[in-house]
């Protein structure tokens, strides 16, 4: 629409970093517009420059461009001075490629990442002049799709989505291309309500308004009356094979530099290492490998057509993929040869690797991160991490022999069954870590050693979902414990906050009660609460006092008998392995990988759906 175009290249002179609004990127689509088309905006709920990094943006778009009825444009949040721009233009959200309003788009899909974007998703619709509520929109207004991790309990967002998708989408989007396309071309079904509940017959599609809350006379959450026509249980929509489902090697190669400014393609989906505070490593399950040959030609494509000089190799653990010892090799050799690097995040805390860190790329200009999460074997254990201390020894030997002087670590606070103990663990294997550089001799300088931690969070769908949350005061107590035992010089350490990380369990482990606490807030100014120069804790302490939510109630332990708010919503990991593990978890005992060992009854083999690996061996 030309006057929106206009009044844009106007705003732009006077915004802060004007390319995250300005579209015609690399790769991105044209700004041709056909309403005959089942017409997507993929809105990620934070700045251009972390959402322009996100994979799973970037395939759906690819697909949805490539689907012969479809077509995806992208949007963002604006930062705080392009929104006051907007609103006092009285403009709305518009799209990247088009500059179109969000508004006229058939579908708002929204990726739900993260528990502190709940504010910029009420802003997104407001801004684009959508009702804020599913139960408010008419025939005409978009349909507002969500889908991401936070989908495994959407229950506190739920009432501002039409349809969210549980699972992997690149099946499904073609579905509901397909289904919207007959609605929109005058069959049926005939109406909103129709296309909804046609919609929900699709795997893996949750349609929240067929699903209302019982809430007990005292506000016990007692379960879900499904209406007529919905699946009781919303069961995760899995893809089973990663090589016949196409990956985006076009994708589009944002103006402004990215939180991730490179190249990437994935390894695998799934990870069997049974991490019991991690959401990921179970609602993702099974392991679901991508053959070598295909990530190589991947590799090459993207790098041919996006102009990259770094590739990032990624899964929930890249050092599992059954070969990557000789794909990294391989791969190393050739675009060593090119200048181009490789990177293999979310790798292990052992020796192989670090010494496959080292072999792929530069660990001396780098530095290396481990994350052995506890700071004792006890709390490992309890935690099912499956690191010992001898691994983490021969991390550092590893690190430092090949000359790294910058080593950073990742742990957690209030964990299950944590004592001062566990804490003052921590410090210990900082000092290992310290005596270890020094022994190695390998340089003249100090070692720079950043210490993180983070305040653990119970999330739905695993083992932990049922534990409290630390408290800000004993959190506060427990990191002023840590500091009084680190060296005085040499190691920087940083923190989570703990508002915000109070915040984020609320929302993690919540239900419908919240949504209006969420407005709210966002009417009281809340916006970009993942920054930590925009989370203000009062504004929340407000909204919940005016919309009367307890913040305890959603913190304390859990009944495990007692239903949970997301108990309709399937990951196909069984509850009665969660409290299992939970219980093995209070005893300290360890569940082995059930990729290489036995297999631990989670309930996600059932059926036709499999571990599914390559054989390094074949490899060559």
């Amino acid at each position: 629409m030309p006057e929106i175009a206009g009044a844009v290249e106007n705003i732009l002179g006077r915004v802060r970093n004007p390319s995250r609004y300005m579209g015609a990127e690399h790769n991105a689509v044209s700004g041709d517009w056909d309403p005959d088309e089942v017409n997507f905006v993929l809105a990620y709920p934070d700045l251009y420059e972390v959402g322009t990094s996100h994979l799973g943006l970037s395939i759906l778009y690819s697909i949805i461009n490539a689907h012969p009825r479809g077509r995806a444009e992208r949007t963002y949040s604006p930062d705080l001075d392009m929104e006051r721009e907007l609103r006092d233009a009285g403009l709305p959200l518009f799209s990247l490629e088009s500059r179109r309003p969000v508004g006229d788009f058939d579908f708002i899909g929204i990726t739900l990442q993260y528990e502190l974007t709940y504010t910029n998703i009420v802003n997104l619709l407001d801004l684009s002049g959508i009702p804020l509520e599913a139960s408010r929109r008419r025939d005409c207004d978009p349909l507002v799709i969500g889908g991401g991790p936070c989908s495994y309990n959407v229950e506190p967002v739920a009432p501002f989505f039409d349809l969210v998708l549980l699972g992997d989408g690149e099946e499904f989007v073609g579905e509901l291309i397909d289904l919207y396309g007959a609605w929109k071309g005058g069959g049926s079904p005939v109406t909103r309500g129709d296309f909804l509940k046609a919609a929900a017959a699709i795997e893996g599609c949750y349609v929240p308004s067929g699903y209302q809350p019982i809430y007990s006379d005292n506000g016990d959450f007692e379960g879900m009356r499904v209406q007529p026509g919905y699946p009781p249980v919303v069961k995760r929509r899995i893809v089973t094979d990663l090589d016949a489902i196409p990956v985006p090697t076009s994708p589009v190669v944002p103006y402004a530099e990215a939180v991730h400014d490179r190249a990437v393609v994935e390894l695998f989906r799934g990870c069997t290492r049974g991490c019991r505070f991690c959401m990921p490593g179970l609602v993702y399950r099974p392991v679901r490998e991508r053959s070598p040959g295909v990530v190589e030609g991947c590799a090459r494509e993207i790098l041919e057509n996006t102009g990259y000089e770094e590739i990032s190799l990624v899964s929930l653990s890249s050092s599992d993929y059954s070969c990557i010892d000789p794909l990294s090799e391989r791969m190393a050799r050739e675009l060593g040869e090119k200048r181009t690097s490789i990177s293999l995040p979310s790798l292990r805390v052992d020796h192989f690797s670090v010494a496959l860190a080292g072999r792929v790329r530069e660990v001396r200009n780098t530095g290396i991160t481990l994350a052995p999460e506890a700071g004792t074997q006890r709390l490992r254990d309890v935690i099912n991490k499956g690191v010992t201390d001898e691994d983490y020894t021969a991390a550092l030997e590893t690190a430092f022999g090949s000359g790294c002087d910058q080593l950073k670590l990742y742990f957690m606070m209030g964990l299950p069954t944590e004592t001062d103990e566990d804490i003052l663990g921590i410090s210990r294997m900082v000092g290992v870590a310290r005596e270890i550089y020094k022994e190695s001799g390998v340089s003249r300088r100090p070692l720079k050693l950043n210490l993180s931690v983070a305040c653990f969070i119970p999330k739905p769908q695993t083992p932990f979902q049922w534990e409290p949350q630390l408290g800000m005061e004993e959190f506060s107590r427990r990191v002023s414990l840590l500091r009084d035992n680190l060296p005085r010089r040499g190691v920087r350490l940083s923190y989570h906050d703990p508002g915000s990380s109070r915040m984020e369990a609320i929302f993690a482990r919540g239900d419908r009660r919240l949504a209006p606490a969420i407005v709210r807030a966002h009417a009281m100014g809340a916006r970009l609460e993942g920054w930590t120069e925009h989370f203000d804790g009062s504004i929340w302490e407000r909204a919940f006092e005016d919309t009367g939510i307890s913040e305890e109630e959603y913190l304390g332990r859990r009944g495990i008998d007692l239903p949970l708010p997301w108990d309709h919503l399937d990951s196909r990991v069984t509850k009665e392995f969660l409290s299992g593990e939970l219980a093995r978890a209070l005893r300290g005992e360890i569940t082995p990988d059930c990729r290489w060992g036995p297999c631990s009854s989670c309930g996600v083999c059932e059926g036709t759906v499999r571990n599914e690996v390559f054989s390094a061996d074949d490899y060559s």
